[in-house]
């Protein structure tokens, strides 16, 4: 009988989750979607020369002049809606994975160097956490976008600045209860450097919360993008993602033009939705303890 590697225990687990496995599935295809948008979409809709004023707000089903059929209907510049989110998933994934994977390097660095280290250097990581943590996450977000302006780099660097906090404290919990077990002890008397001891012994160790937390921060960064977008403070028109999307359409609710902002939002809400249930099936895998 072949032995059970970990990898196959955690796969084996993580698929007797029904739920989860479908928030796999959606994930995957929404992240092929948004790969492969230059391949798949119909139009480019973002190119000009393809657009067309005359096909404006057309309804779901309608054809162009062309022959060119909008499934998904148009917005008030002509484009067509399923090419628009097909390409607003590219900027929302590519600002929430982004900002994510940043904010975990920055913020487990610190948690895992104020857990090690203690004393002074664990009091001001610890008291900054607690300062951040205390003010609206989007609060924070606009004030910074208000000084440095519209752009995916502003976005992704002021979700960062908001989300570095939690996987700090993570870390550090994590960190905490690694610190005092033998094979820190002996890393230690061996006169290992200290930056191998944190990252090759230490990390490896507090990675399953921090995977967690990464799984969670990433719906939480689309979440925070599209806010931002909508209020017009986000990514610029010229790189729309899927908040600036629904943003478009907004005022054309009450005239029965449905179309522009119901579609991506229901592709935000799938995405957000998918995200989250492969993160709550990965806490449960990844500590026993949770499990329902």
């Amino acid at each position: 009988m072949r032995e059970e590697t970990p990898f196959r225990r955690f796969v084996s687990e993580f698929a007797a989750s029904k739920v989860a496995v479908i928030g796999f599935v959606v994930v995957v295809i929404v992240a092929l979607l948004a790969l492969l948008a230059p391949l798949l979409a119909p139009q480019n809709p973002y190119d000009l020369a393809q657009l067309d004023i005359m096909d404006g707000r057309l309804a779901p089903g309608a054809k162009s002049l062309t022959g060119m059929v909008f499934w998904l209907g148009t917005d008030d510049q002509g484009r067509d809606m399923l090419s628009g989110i097909m390409y607003g998933l590219r900027i929302s994934l590519s600002v929430g994975v982004g900002s994510a994977v940043i904010a975990g390097v920055v913020g487990s660095s610190l948690g895992l160097l104020a857990a090690y280290v203690g004393g002074w250097v664990e009091t001001a990581i610890m008291r900054l956490v607690d300062l951040q943590l205390s003010f609206p996450a989007i609060l924070v977000a606009l004030m910074i976008l208000a000084f440095l302006g519209k752009g995916v780099g502003n976005v992704m660097l002021a979700l960062v600045i908001v989300e570095w906090a939690r996987y700090a404290r993570t870390a550090r919990g994590a960190a905490l209860v690694e610190r005092r077990r033998e094979y820190i002890e002996a890393a230690e008397c061996l006169a290992l450097p200290q930056w191998r001891v944190l990252f090759r012994h230490l990390l490896p160790n507090c990675m399953p919360p921090l995977i967690v937390i990464g799984t969670i921060q990433v719906a939480r960064a689309i979440t925070l993008e599209a806010t931002l977008s909508f209020l017009g403070l986000g990514v610029p028109i010229t790189e729309p993602s899927l908040g600036l999307l629904i943003a478009n359409g907004y005022q054309y609710m009450l005239s029965g033009k449905y179309w522009i902002s119901f579609y991506p939002g229901i592709a935000l809400l799938v995405t957000i939705v998918a995200i989250n249930l492969m993160g709550d099936q990965l806490r449960d895998v990844l500590n026993p303890r949770l499990q329902r």
